[in-house]
């Protein structure tokens, strides 16, 4: 009699796939990072150091950088590395701490924070161009000019605490990032059709290096005191920058208007704005110092008695020669640094990659602001 034969036990069930999890681009530059810092000689960023671990203020700031880059994580590193390697060159963090001639930048840059009735905290970096006396001496040394405005924007950094953040920005490009600052350029009494060299020459360096190293710290920027007859420049941006880019500028003829667009910290925003707080003036600022400048002595021509050299600005006005001038033959006035359309683009939060790619398509508008002496530095 023949035996029915016993089934085959059924095979055991295959495991599940993982689900697989796509790599992030925050990821990809985390998980860079180690070496990116070994390379630079340097871990330092804005006043945290930087970790490959889960670091919430680390990943605040690489997903800075990447949005700086529309997500390119190459360039992104490319970038960061060049911001490392420039602060260990320049310790802008020490800067800080430095005195810087009060004659030069006394009353130019400001920093303010302001509470709204939810307790969100705004920080404020002022710029006012208008207290500029001597272009020649604020704006000639090119890298004194940039040391201080790195100052001034350290400062302000400070008071962002991030080493303090808890969590780190969400995923997406639209995401909000609640670690920026506003900046504002005041432009009372500054002239718009002529542009110093000096200040040409400070402005072009100041805008590269910004656009590098301070990459999505501004979530909006603001142009006070600006003619209503400017108002065609920044129509022109239109046609190079990005609507993304656009929304973060608001140029406005009159300094009071600010209050307008800052309601919920009007009760705190300077006077000088609209506001009902104490003056910008009270704000922060950095160290300042008076120098005193000495004379120097100019070897004498034969048959000549010796001269002493004295700097222009420490000559009293009645002994300028140009104050005995005539009425008809009255010099210009020194040009004061003049608003930029190329200026807005510098650490308003513009991506490094846009401001690039998009240089030569630009050209036209690029002359047409320079042709109106509209570049200065941020």
């Amino acid at each position: 009699m023949s035996t029915e034969q016993a089934p085959a036990p059924a095979a055991a069930a295959a495991p599940a796939a993982a689900a697989s999890v796509p790599e992030t681009h925050l990821a990809k530059l985390t998980a860079r990072l180690a070496d990116i810092t070994a390379r630079a000689g340097h871990g330092e960023m804005w006043g945290v150091e930087l970790s490959a671990s889960d670091h919430a203020p680390t990943q605040v700031i690489l997903q800075k950088f990447l949005r700086a880059n529309n997500g390119d994580v190459a360039a992104a590193e490319k970038q960061l590395a060049a911001a490392l390697e420039w602060r260990k060159k320049v310790n802008p963090a020490a800067l800080v701490a430095e005195a810087f001639d009060r004659t030069k930048f006394g009353d130019l840059g400001f920093v303010t924070t302001h509470r709204d009735a939810a307790g969100k905290e705004t920080v404020i970096t002022w710029n006012i161009y208008g207290s500029v006396k001597n272009n020649k001496a604020t704006f000639g040394d090119v890298q004194e000019f940039i040391k201080w405005r790195a100052a001034l924007m350290e400062l302000s950094l400070q008071q962002l605490h991030l080493n303090d953040i808890k969590e780190p920005i969400a995923e997406g490009a639209d995401a909000a990032d609640q670690h920026q600052m506003l900046q504002v350029h005041d432009y009372q009494s500054v002239s718009f059709f002529r542009m110093d060299p000096d200040v040409k020459a400070a402005s072009k360096e100041t805008i590269q290096i910004f656009s590098m190293a301070y990459p999505e710290l501004l979530a909006h920027k603001y142009f006070v005191n600006v003619p209503a007859i400017m108002g065609w420049m920044f129509g022109a941006m239109k046609l190079f920058l990005a609507p993304a880019t656009l929304r973060k500028f608001h140029p406005m003829t009159s300094g009071t208007t600010l209050a307008t667009e800052l309601k919920g910290i009007v009760a705190s925003l300077p006077k000088e704005y609209g506001g009902q707080g104490p003056s910008v003036k009270e704000g922060l600022t950095v160290a300042l110092k008076n120098v005193v400048v000495e004379k120097e002595e100019v070897p004498a021509e034969a048959g000549e008695a010796p001269v002493a050299a004295v700097s222009d600005s420490k000559v009293p006005e009645e002994h300028k020669p140009e104050a005995h001038k005539l009425e008809d033959d009255k010099p210009v006035e020194e040009t004061k640094p003049a608003a930029a359309v190329v200026d807005a683009v510098v650490d308003a939060g513009v991506d490094k990659a846009e401001v690039e790619g998009k240089a030569e398509e630009t050209k036209p508008a690029t002359e047409a602001a320079q042709a109106a002496d509209k570049e200065t530095a941020p």
